[in-house]
């Protein structure tokens, strides 16, 4: 049962890792904790944002939208690599998903069981980072960019003491969702793998 980490342990850690952080507002405070708890966390959960520009999109990844307040990550990864801080805490990421997922994740035990059921409390349990990308397959992925996927992956996992596969994509955790879409996880959890030897 792994508490979060704090804040500024989190912070230190991206920054040890080697990424470029932005900090966005009181992001440490900002979270969505008043509707249920936050932990214990078991893993990292990578999604695509289906927008384009880094400024809209990390509004939109704060202060969330109608329907779904924000913010709906802890970290938005840009195109340039460059991570922006947006909460810290409960966050509207991952929503419900399978639980048979969430056992495998915990025991870091591969093939992933197929995701689908939607009975598990995802937000409650992953950290979650949005990266800039359309997902239509299309818009590419920019090196900066899949290094910094790496890299938070990692700094995460280097705290806790997780391996890879402890990295997974919104895809594997919810039935219906694509993202993200362009890479496959398999391909980053051997980055990820890679990063922690």
């Amino acid at each position: 049962m792994a508490p979060p980490m704090s804040a500024n342990r989190f912070l230190e850690m991206l920054k040890r890792e080697g990424l470029k952080v932005v900090e966005v507002g009181d992001w440490r405070n900002h979270n969505r904790n008043h509707v249920g708890p936050w932990g214990p966390v078991h893993g990292v959960m990578i999604h695509h944002t289906v927008t384009k520009g880094t400024a809209a999109t990390v509004r939109i990844c704060r202060d969330g939208y109608a329907g779904l307040p924000g913010p709906l990550c802890h970290g938005v990864i840009a195109k340039d690599g460059t991570i922006h801080l947006v909460g810290y805490g409960r966050a509207n990421h991952a929503g419900a998903g399978d639980d048979d997922v969430l056992r495998a994740v915990i025991a870091e035990s591969f093939p992933l069981p197929p995701d689908n059921e939607t009975n598990t409390d995802g937000n409650r349990h992953f950290y979650g980072f949005e990266c800039e990308n359309l997902g239509d397959g299309k818009d590419p992925w920019p090196a900066a960019q899949l290094e910094a996927i790496e890299q938070a992956s990692a700094a995460v996992c280097r705290h806790h003491g997780w391996t890879e596969r402890s990295v997974i994509g919104h895809l594997e955790w919810q039935p219906g969702k694509i993202d993200p879409r362009g890479f496959t996880m398999s391909a980053m959890r051997t980055r990820i793998r890679d990063r922690l030897s």
